[in-house]
């Protein structure tokens, strides 16, 4: 990493934790020190996902992106980069904070997979009843 301007923020998705820098640039993206936005993630789906909070507020081609993914899948891992790249666009300005905000980027969402329940199939499904 250089020495220029550099903004810091954490994104969560599920049980992906994204560190995400992000500096001025000419849009290049680097994930885990090695790989590149389309390489790491090889479905269009996900990079539109992770490439949202750069549309909404019409930065693309403007900003770096160095991060860090690690934890859940692929899918939770571009969830948290996403989320991730928003919160770094507002330490870099606040003024982007209500596009993303109106958008949904900043929230987090809280949704995680139910634990299984002991005397249980599953998290809500129940063993076949038998009344004799």
């Amino acid at each position: 990493m250089s020495d220029k301007i550099k903004y810091y923020a954490t994104g969560r998705r599920k049980t992906a934790v994204a560190k995400v820098w992000i500096r001025p640039g000419v849009g290049k993206f680097s994930i885990n020190h090695r790989h590149d936005l389309e390489d790491y993630f090889h479905r269009e789906l996900l990079v539109k996902i992770i490439k949202a909070p750069l549309q909404v507020t019409d930065n693309m081609g403007q900003f770096d992106v160095i991060a860090q993914v690690s934890g859940g899948g692929k899918a939770g891992q571009a969830g948290a980069l996403s989320h991730g790249i928003a919160r770094a666009l507002v330490e870099s300005n606040a003024d982007l904070r209500s596009p993303l905000k109106s958008a949904g980027l900043l929230t987090r969402d809280p949704r995680k997979k139910e634990r299984k329940k002991y005397g249980q199939a599953g998290a809500r499904k129940k063993f076949q009843f038998s009344k004799r």
